[in-house]
């Protein structure tokens, strides 16, 4: 398996992936915006044999009255016939070191805790989601800091394709 970052020769291939890896989720519109936006997003392919298998992206994002710089981790897809290989893992590991590198500080994520936490996400408090989230979700909301950071708290700022509140909602 490579990881790497994507390019605009992989977006058809990751577009095709993600209604196979999520049938009952409308991702591609989110996905196709991201992609098209290189300025705000850091975007990671796994591939085997020339095949794209996984992808994830990571935001630019921030918090109202922060400095710190926040990356927002999402979506993450793997190909149904690739899902519990690891690949999943390898790629937000993979982008946790790369925006690390690019200087940002934390890492928020709306996500199965139980995924998410074997990857060091812990349920975030003080970072408020854009729009508010069920209640059943609360433990969805996490983050992992990636560096020290001062303490972050107000309201998650995205970027257009995240402004939907849809996404954040059942």
């Amino acid at each position: 398996m490579q990881i790497r970052e994507s390019n605009s020769e992989d977006i058809a291939g990751i577009l095709a992936m993600y209604p196979q890896a999520f049938p009952d989720e409308d991702l591609v519109p989110v996905v196709s915006e991201l992609l098209a936006d290189v300025a705000i997003r850091t975007s990671l392919v796994a591939t085997i044999d020339d095949r794209i298998v996984g992808n994830v992206i990571f935001t630019t994002c921030g918090v109202e009255g922060s400095d710190v710089a926040v990356a927002m981790l999402a979506p993450l897809a793997v190909a149904p016939d690739r899902q519990r290989q690891g690949i999943g893992s390898a790629l937000v590991r993979d982008g946790l070191q790369r925006v690390r590198k690019a200087g940002f500080g934390l890492v928020c994520v709306l996500g199965d805790p139980a995924y998410y936490g074997r990857l060091g996400f812990t349920t975030e408090t003080t970072i408020d989601t854009p729009y508010p989230l069920p209640t059943e979700w609360a433990t969805a909301w996490q983050s992992q800091a990636l560096r020290d950071v001062e303490t972050c708290a107000g309201t998650l700022k995205v970027p257009p394709p995240w402004q939907h509140p849809e996404y954040w909602s059942a």
